[in-house]
């Protein structure tokens, strides 16, 4: 008797309700900090006209997500995701409250201070993110069927970068009228993606096998990431190829030094990198990666690295964008199998911890790797700054393939 194989659904995720309200939210609070990176960035270096004024944004921010991101883990495996969330959220209403504040024309923060205000405030967004980043995937998984982590992993992807097109875009457009208008339509899109989560059920905090203290909690889940190759392997790659690789911190001065393009256009560079992501998404959610998924995360961030190095070099605006779409093309790869891999090989009760972990290197990596983009254009000069930044990605990718055999030869079907 021949057996039917089941055809394979690409929108198997989306016919549950609950992660429709989540891919909502999603999409807003992308759009929000989206359009308040480049808003930040224009307005910094409008002021200052200093690359490494603009690598200080990303530093002030990863230091205290840093730092709070393992405790925030271990609270999100303790306490109501939902309700971190939701407070989290608010706390990042009123830090956009404060930038918007600080550049209405009866404010005289900045002319007084400088950009110091806006460090600041980026600090204490720092620390936000932190809770957002070890609460919402950890939440994600509580929607979807462990079976669907693959299909969620890519459309929770596709919607981060579908915002992440759309919000530089609409920052890019605005910021030519003022900052203080940029900042208000910056704040509706967050309530906005509050408002679409109040939707989703609460769920309940996973059961721990057994009591931990805090320093003990923290420990478990550290010592079950490096423990694990695939997810280390992952990590690591993504880090380092973040870190040395993005771009994306230095495109104002790319914009006014070398392409002499305005705010306008800016916001369309930033958005490529998500709309080659965008692409990507799409293809993966019908063919997804799983045989041969090792082999095409290193090769895809090699290629991300490659693409990096012909941005650098191209003094032509159109040219720009494509291998800023080609930057992000490659990259939402290694993305979708970063994120299926933690999703699969991760405990219930340890998605909090776990999450927060992935943070710490991928989270932190773009803020880290701003700050050595910035530094690293003082040192060497703009241009020569990111073909170092793309040729170190080559490099570490070609070290962890030789290190990483697990991550190689990785097959997700395998640990599903």
């Amino acid at each position: 008797m021949q057996t039917t194989i089941p055809k394979h659904d690409p929108f198997a995720a989306l016919r549950i309700k609950e992660f429709l309200f989540f891919l909502n939210t999603r999409f807003f609070l992308t759009l929000a900090i989206q359009m308040q990176s480049v808003i930040v960035g224009w307005q910094i270096y409008d002021i200052t006209k200093d690359e490494l004024a603009l690598g200080m944004i990303g530093l002030s921010e990863a230091i205290p997500f840093i730092i709070v991101s393992l405790f925030s883990g271990h609270v999100a495996d303790i306490i109501s995701r939902k309700l971190i969330i939701l407070i989290s959220v608010s706390f990042l209403i009123l830090s956009t409250s404060a930038l918007l504040y600080f550049s209405l024309d009866t404010s005289t923060v900045l002319k007084n201070y400088g950009t110091l205000p806006i460090y600041f405030v980026f600090g204490f967004i720092g620390i936000v993110r932190g809770f957002i980043s070890a609460a919402f995937p950890a939440f994600m998984s509580q929607i979807v069927p462990r079976e669907l982590y693959a299909n969620s992993a890519t459309w929770n992807s596709s919607v981060w970068h579908v915002g992440a097109v759309i919000g530089p875009a609409i920052a890019g457009i605005i910021c030519a009228i003022s900052f203080s208008a940029a900042y208000t339509v910056d704040i509706v899109f967050i309530i906005l993606s509050i408002l679409s989560f109040v939707f989703i059920v609460s769920k309940p905090i996973p059961v721990k096998q057994k009591k931990e203290t805090l320093k003990q909690s923290l420990a478990v889940g550290i010592k079950f990431v490096f423990s694990n190759q695939l997810i280390l392997g992952a990590l690591s790659l993504d880090l380092f190829a973040v870190l040395f690789g993005g771009a994306v911190a230095m495109l104002p001065a790319f914009a006014v030094k070398i392409l002499h393009v305005g705010s306008m256009e800016l916001g369309f560079l930033r958005a490529m990198p998500a709309l080659g992501a965008i692409v990507t998404a799409i293809i993966l959610a019908y063919k997804p990666v799983t045989k041969n998924a090792g082999r095409n995360l290193f090769l895809n961030v090699g290629l991300f690295g490659v693409a990096t190095i012909f941005f650098a070099i191209s003094t032509n605006y159109y040219l720009s964008l494509f291998f800023l779409f080609l930057t992000g093309a490659f990259d939402n790869v290694s993305v979708v199998i970063r994120h299926t891999i933690l999703q699969l090989a991760t405990p219930d009760e340890m998605r909090g911890r776990v999450s927060a972990v992935n943070s710490i290197f991928i989270g932190s990596s773009n803020e880290i790797g701003a700050f050595e983009s910035g530094v690293a254009s003082k040192a060497m000069g703009l241009v020569r700054s990111v073909i170092f930044g793309g040729i170190m990605t080559i490099l570490i990718v070609a070290g962890t393939f030789k290190i990483a055999p697990k991550l190689r030869k990785l097959d997700l079907k395998k640990i599903q």
